[in-house]
C-alpha cells in the first residue's frame, strides 16, 4: 500500500467523480495500484483559476479497466471515505512546497510535480492532512441556551502517521465528518440559505442554517460539497420531506402535495432559483439532484 496524490480539475477531459471514481490512462496504472487500500489526496493544479490546491482525501478501494474506454482504468473510491478539506491547502507555504517530495536534489521543483498521479511520503501526507483539517475558525452548529459549549468540545490529537497509519479514517468519525461538511457547505453559500436567500446569525454569532446532504448519508450520499446545500430550518424540513427540490439549473421545484403552495412561494427566493455558490466546483451536482427528485421529491 502507498499514499498518493491525484490531480483533478473540474474541466478535466477524464470521466472523474472524485467521491466515486478516478479515470486515468495505463501509464499511471502501477502508481495507482500501489495506492489500493490506502489514502490519496486530491490536488487542483495551479493553472486553474482560484485553485483550491490540495482539497480532499479519499481511499482507493480497487482498480478496474474502464469498460467504456479501452486503454483507460478507474480507481474506485471506497464509499464514504471521500472528504473535502476544511481548509484547502495551497501548493506553496512560507517555506516552499508543502509536498516536499516534488523537490529535486537542488531544492527546485522537479517535473514530478506535473505528474497526474504520484506517490507521496508519509511526512508530506501528514503535513497536508494537518493543514487541511486544522480548525482555525470552525463553523459550529447554532447554540441554544440549553446547550453547553462543553458538549461541542473535541480534543484534537496530533496526527502521527507512523504510530497510527489509519488516522485518516477519523475523517472519519461521523461527528468530525459532520463538522467538516457543515463548514465547507456554509462557506460555499456564505452562510446563507440557498432557498430563501436569508442570512440569519443568532445571538452567539452562529449561522442559523444547516448543511444539508442532497443525497443523504443513509442512502450512500458522500460528504462532498457538491452533494450539499445550506438551508434554514424550514427549508431543510421541506427539502428532506420532498416538498421542495431542485432542477439541474437550480430552479426551485414545489410539490403539488404542499398544503400551502402560496405560503411556500412567499418564502423562497423571489427569483425562483436557489442561490449558486461562487465556485463552480461547489455547485450541486446534477447526479445528486436527480437522485433527490427521483427518491425524495413528491411530484
Amino acid at each position: 500500500m502507498g499514499l498518493g496524490v491525484f490531480i483533478h480539475r473540474l474541466d478535466s477531459i477524464y470521466d472523474d467523480s472524485p467521491a466515486e471514481r478516478y479515470q486515468f490512462p495505463s501509464q499511471y496504472l502501477r502508481r495507482v495500484q500501489a495506492c489500493i487500500g490506502d489514502w490519496i489526496i486530491y490536488y487542483e493544479p495551479s493553472k486553474v483559476a482560484e485553485t483550491r490546491g490540495y482539497f480532499a482525501i479519499a481511499r482507493v478501494q480497487q482498480v478496474v479497466p474502464d469498460p467504456g474506454a479501452p486503454g483507460m482504468y478507474l480507481a474506485m473510491i471506497e464509499p464514504g471515505s471521500y472528504l473535502d478539506f476544511a481548509n484547502p491547502v495551497p501548493f506553496n507555504s512560507a517555506t516552499g512546497p508543502v509536498e516536499r517530495g516534488v523537490l529535486n536534489e537542488q531544492g527546485r521543483i522537479s517535473g514530478r510535480a506535473q505528474a497526474a498521479v504520484r506517490l507521496i511520503s508519509p511526512d508530506d501526507f501528514n503535513r497536508i492532512f494537518e493543514l487541511g483539517f486544522a480548525e482555525g475558525a470552525p463553523l459550529l452548529p447554532r447554540i441554544d441556551s440549553d446547550v453547553r459549549l462543553s458538549q461541542l468540545d473535541e480534543e484534537q490529537a496530533p496526527f502521527i502517521f507512523e504510530q497510527q497509519r489509519d488516522r485518516a479514517s477519523l475523517t472519519v468519525s461521523r461527528v468530525l465528518r459532520d463538522r467538516v461538511f457543515r463548514r465547507i457547505a456554509l462557506r460555499a453559500y456564505d452562510e446563507r440559505c440557498a432557498i430563501t436567500g436569508l442570512k440569519l446569525i443568532n445571538g452567539m454569532g452562529r449561522a442559523e442554517v444547516a448543511a444539508a446532504h442532497i443525497r443523504p448519508v443513509e442512502a450512500s450520499g458522500p460528504d462532498i460539497v457538491s452533494n450539499g446545500i445550506a438551508l434554514s430550518g424550514t427549508a431543510h424540513w421541506m427539502f428532506d420531506r420532498g416538498l421542495i427540490s431542485l432542477a439541474d439549473d437550480l430552479e426551485i421545484l414545489i410539490s403539488r402535495q404542499t398544503n400551502d403552495l402560496e405560503g411556500v412561494r412567499s418564502v423562497i427566493n423571489k427569483t425562483g432559483r436557489a442561490l449558486e455558490p461562487r465556485r463552480p466546483s461547489d455547485r450541486p451536482h446534477p447526479h445528486f439532484l436527480k437522485w433527490h427528485r427521483e427518491h425524495c421529491f413528491k411530484q
